[in-house]
């Protein structure tokens, strides 16, 4: 037989006594009350008593085994969960800086109107410096028109670039905080497995 390596036994302590309820050392009793039963001379009552406490603790070991496996199963499954929510988030972030690129254009659009509004009052007052006429009142009122429409235009592209700035912020504190709490869970799982290892060397 090879020999066992220090992972070995710390794997197998793990399984054995993964919470640190105190598994090891019931398998220690375990083990030293099997060999004092194989050995005893006892009566046949005594031997069937120490026989049942012998299957009481073996069945709490197998419990605790069990529950640490399951432990185990759920903490892959979170971590799971953790990988997806991160790849949503990435995407959410790419999605935000396609938003916010579209946005910048429709401000260099916003920015064009107001220019063009303002040649247009240029204008409006060359026009109305001459005398009035048919014709020029009915382009003056095609052109107020079309100051409200690109002004009603530009009200809308600055709200929403006003709703994505607050999105994307909304989006920024979120990765954050979960950034954090993976740190968090990360060091908790890291400070565990140390507490573990110390109690296993002792």
């Amino acid at each position: 037989m090879g020999a066992v390596t220090d992972d070995e036994v710390i794997r197998k302590r793990l399984l054995i006594d993964g919470d640190g309820a105190g598994d090891d050392r019931r398998i220690n009793v375990l083990l030293k009350s099997f060999t004092k039963w194989c050995n005893a001379t006892g009566s046949p009552e005594e031997g069937f008593t120490q026989y049942q406490r012998m299957l009481g603790t073996l069945a709490q070991c197998e419990f605790s085994m069990g529950k640490t496996l399951l432990v185990y199963d759920m903490n892959l499954r979170e971590m799971e969960n953790y990988e997806k929510i991160y790849t949503d988030i990435e995407q959410n972030i790419t999605s935000a800086h396609d938003k916010i690129s579209e946005c910048k254009k429709e401000i260099q659009r916003a920015k064009r109107i107001r220019k063009n509004r303002q040649e247009y009052d240029a204008l409006a007052k060359v026009i109305q410096q001459h005398p009035d006429r048919h014709e020029t009142l009915k382009q003056l009122e095609a052109l107020d028109k079309e100051l409200q429409q690109l002004s009603h235009i530009k009200e809308n592209v600055e709200d929403k670039l006003e709703l994505r700035k607050k999105q994307f912020h909304v989006l920024l504190s979120t990765i954050q905080e979960l950034q954090q709490t993976l740190e968090n869970d990360e060091k908790s799982e890291n400070d565990d497995t140390q507490e573990s290892s110390m109690e296993n060397g002792e």
